[in-house]
């Protein structure tokens, strides 16, 4: 992009000026552009000063240092704006909630503290953002941030560390910030973007959120359905299964309905089920040569679906009567392998297609493609600053540069925002 970049200025500062309308004072939509144009120039780091030394007369290292880290704007007005935008050209099916690591060296940074990320595949020194992107078959935005506060940096915790909560007055941390779980972060985030006018009634996620029953709930009670992954180790009953009283020893309370047999780990149903009850379905077409008629490399594997009733404490004290509600368990089961690969949980209608069952869960590969993109070409993780204000600030932003890309490749050819 960042060759390009003089080609297209006007419609970058047109898509500024739309995305930077909140701002009342001129200078601060004048920085903002200035700092879309240093994420989008290329170069290898996409922090303040390498920016800076990139953009000619606008390189203004202290200016541009102001308007990331401490001038108060908010990015929730930003964020609006762009998902107003992005979901009349995205058409969005679904919305997906994720996280992704920021690696950090150092302690002074918000809310950084050794933690588990995919991003290194390990527990490391980082911060932990949660985003929630619209998707389509042909495109994705993110649209909304989180940074996750861990535990040591809430001074209302038990595991609160005095290092790191004395450093909140300094990374301006707001007081009435706390420890959240993730899953009830990307809940927050959706209940914002519907607050902004944006209704899409599908959630997609993956086993870190769909294996936390308060998280599908949480969903259901929005009256949103959801196709989530989960770990083999859920438990729930066959479809068939059903409560039973058992029988009353004239002594005590009177038992309750209870199913007679113990709930099974998915894995185990999906096996009992057999290999033959997989069935084969393709799902999209990927970036890589093929050697089908398309030329390119056609996403192809074999599925098991199972009505099934997901159990739990927190579901059965969820439910109004006795039975366990009924849902769709979806396992991946390659010809090659000797046991199903992935599971996924769903809430769609009992007369869902596989297909459609299929495609949807995989969509999430737009996040991993949204992530990559944002990582590897407009600097996502290049934030230097300490400040919680800082981080929000640069996220929203290469959100923002992120749709601009997206949008010049629709306006250039549909068929460009096909998976790269």
């Amino acid at each position: 992009m960042g060759g390009e970049l003089a080609a297209v200025r006007c419609d970058l500062e047109d898509f500024a000026a739309e995305m930077f309308e909140p701002f009342a004072r001129a200078d601060r939509c004048r920085w903002g552009t200035v700092y879309l144009r240093g994420l989008l120039l290329d170069g290898r780091r996409k922090s303040v000063e390498p920016m800076a030394a990139r953009l000619g007369e606008d390189g203004n290292r202290q200016a541009l240092a102001n308007f990331i880290t401490t001038s108060p704007w908010d990015a929730a007005h930003v964020r609006a704006r762009l998902a107003w935008r992005m979901q009349h050209v995205i058409k969005p099916t679904a919305l997906i909630v994720d996280d992704t690591g920021f690696l950090k060296d150092g302690d002074a940074s918000a809310c950084v503290a050794r933690q588990y990320t995919g991003t290194a595949g390990k527990v490391t020194n980082c911060q932990a953002g949660v985003s929630l992107h619209l998707a389509s078959d042909a495109a994705s935005a993110a649209v909304d941030w989180r940074l996750f506060l861990p535990e040591s940096w809430d001074p209302a915790s038990p595991k609160a560390d005095e290092g790191k909560v004395a450093r909140r007055t300094t990374c301006g941390i707001p007081t009435d910030v706390g420890h959240v779980e993730k899953w009830q972060l990307a809940l927050d985030m959706i209940d914002e973007t519907r607050s902004w006018g944006i209704d899409v009634p599908l959630v997609v996620a993956d086993g870190g959120y769909g294996d936390t029953a308060a998280f599908r709930l949480g969903l259901e009670e929005r009256g949103l359905d959801h196709v989530v992954g989960i770990s083999t180790t859920t438990t729930a009953q066959p479809e068939e299964a059903r409560p039973r009283i058992p029988p009353y020893g004239g002594r005590g309370p009177r038992p309750q309905p209870a199913y007679p047999e113990p709930a099974q780990a998915v894995k185990q149903l999906v096996i009992e089920a057999g290999k033959q009850a997989a069935k084969p379905v393709q799902w999209r077409e990927g970036s890589r040569p093929g050697s089908g008629r398309s030329g390119v490399k056609r996403m192809y594997s074999r599925f098991v679906t199972l009505r099934i009733r997901p159990a739990g404490r927190e579901i059965r004290k969820a439910c109004d009567g006795p039975e366990l509600p009924v849902r769709w368990l979806l396992a991946e089961w390659p010809a090659a392998e000797p046991e199903p690969v992935q599971f996924w949980l769903s809430n769609l209608p009992a007369d869902t297609a596989l297909a459609t069952l299929v495609r949807t869960a995989k969509l999430r590969w737009r996040i991993e493609h949204d992530y990559r993109e944002m990582k590897q070409a407009l600097g996502l993780a290049h934030f230097e600053g300490r400040t919680w204000r800082g981080w929000h600030h640069h996220v929203t932003l290469v959100s923002v540069a992120h749709a601009f890309c997206t949008l010049q490749g629709i306006t250039r050819s549909p068929k460009e925002t096909a998976p790269a």
